[in-house]
């Protein structure tokens, strides 16, 4: 029987830096979240529900990082039916984190590069022809929306580690087992 089956997991501590940046995720979602939220009380109800279910989704991804740098991220949790106590397999996990860190990279490079170029006009999108036209947000948003800029490397190179992490409990290097994910 190998550790794997017995419930005991060969791990390897994480790096300092991943834990730091597994602690900075939320901290860099939080602002936007935040303020979304503020505008749950004065909009109307449409962008109500849009608002709140952003924020908790963003703040759940965003949490869904301190597992890769603890323990309760690498095993279902226990009241889970037929799958709780099971080991979570690592490598849909770090193509998952890093996918989605990508994907952050991309859309905040998209965001930076139209601002800059304007690639695609910005205007007004509305639900309706009678919406009122609100101005462009200035820095005063920005400010909540910056920190996010942090988002996407931060995922990746925590997964990373992750990756590596997981490796060397299996005992395998870390370039080839690079060549498999």
């Amino acid at each position: 029987m190998s550790p794997l089956d017995t419930g005991r997991v060969a791990t390897v501590a994480p790096r300092p830096w991943a834990v730091w940046a597994a602690y900075a995720v939320p901290l860099c979602v939080l602002p936007s979240a935040l303020w979304r939220l503020s505008l749950v009380f004065t909009d109307d109800a449409v962008t109500r529900w849009y608002m709140l279910l952003l924020s908790v989704l963003s703040m759940g991804l965003a949490l869904l990082t301190l597992g890769l740098v603890h323990r309760w991220g690498q095993r279902v949790p226990h009241w889970v039916p037929r799958l709780g106590g099971r080991r979570i397999p690592a490598r849909p996990v770090v193509r998952a984190a890093v996918t989605g860190g990508w994907l952050l990279v991309a859309v905040c490079v998209y965001f930076l590069l139209n601002q800059r170029f304007h690639l695609v006009q910005s205007g007004w999108v509305g639900i309706g022809g009678d919406e009122p036209a609100h101005p462009p947000p200035g820095w005063e948003v920005f400010r909540f929306y910056a920190p996010l800029l942090a988002w996407g490397p931060l995922v990746v190179a925590v997964a990373t580690d992750y990756r590596r992490r997981a490796a060397m409990a299996r005992g395998t290097t870390v370039r080839a087992a690079a060549r498999h994910w």
